[in-house]
């Protein structure tokens, strides 16, 4: 009989929430400490914004004014506490499943590997970090001359998770190089590296260096799609070629999804148990 995938899902989710609350101050500690880190981002960029001005250089040189890099500030964190609730610390661990033979016990069980790698652990404490951009969304919002209509407001949440589910496929991916290479230490470093260009607005990225940047984290690595469509949707009219960029953005997903899945099967045939 095939497994339930939602209850198999709910199941680990359960399991790993009872396990952070019989270590409950660990918990705290963790949600603080990373919404320290939010807080001080904020922080650094309310500066910039008020002694630069939200209207002037800022705005001028990057397209987004005050509350609409907000709007693009809270979507981030929207995105990036999805994946490292519940990919990251499992792409993490990948490697040492590797090295100890954990993943012949994965690869026995009737269930997909893939699926089973990817969400056997759920980090409860980094969806702090989607609280706190919700309620950061909202008041951008709320201080916006401008207003999204229903379709931008629907189109949203999907966009949101086209983002995570790009994100996702670049780490799994990169988790199955561990499979050739042995171990992979640097997936933390390597991921930062990456993720950094889609934290900003891609309109920064032009000019004689900048532009092959764009070009490259839009459409070779699709970077770029990953905060840029959902957050423009919401924080300002769109023209005619970010309706291009947005349907872009949903081929994208699609593509990524099939090659990492492609990638990290043809990386489990590669597989030789910790034993052999």
């Amino acid at each position: 009989m095939s497994p339930s995938y939602p209850r198999v899902f709910f199941t680990f989710a359960r399991n790993s929430l009872v396990r952070d609350m019989t270590f409950r101050l660990n918990f705290i500690i963790d949600c603080i400490s990373s919404l320290s880190w939010v807080v001080m981002n904020l922080g650094f960029y309310v500066l910039i914004f008020v002694h630069i001005g939200s209207s002037a250089e800022l705005a001028e040189g990057s397209g987004w004014r005050q509350y609409e890099f907000f709007v693009f500030l809270s979507t981030t964190l929207l995105v990036n506490s999805l994946v490292q609730a519940f990919f990251m610390p499992n792409a993490d661990e990948f490697s040492e499943l590797i090295r100890t033979g954990g993943l012949d016990f994965a690869l026995l069980k009737p269930i997909d590997t893939q699926f089973l790698v990817s969400l056997r652990k759920v980090e409860w404490s980094s969806l702090a970090n989607f609280a706190f951009g919700a309620g950061l969304l909202a008041y951008s919002l709320w201080k916006l001359d401008y207003r999204p209509g229903p379709v931008e407001c629907v189109l949203y949440p999907l966009y949101v998770l086209c983002g995570v589910a790009i994100l996702y496929s670049l780490m799994i991916a990169l988790a199955a190089t561990s499979i050739w290479l042995g171990r992979n230490e640097s997936l933390y470093d390597f991921w930062f590296y990456i993720t950094n260009f889609s934290r900003y607005p891609m309109e920064i990225y032009r000019g004689r260096w900048g532009t092959p940047l764009r070009l490259t984290f839009t459409f070779a690595v699709p970077i770029l799609v990953v905060v840029n469509v959902p957050a423009r949707l919401l924080a300002k009219p769109l023209l005619a070629e970010h309706w291009y960029l947005s349907l872009f953005a949903l081929v994208a997903t699609a593509l990524c999804l099939v090659v990492s899945r492609w990638l990290f099967s043809r990386a489990l045939l590669h597989y030789r148990s910790a034993s052999s």
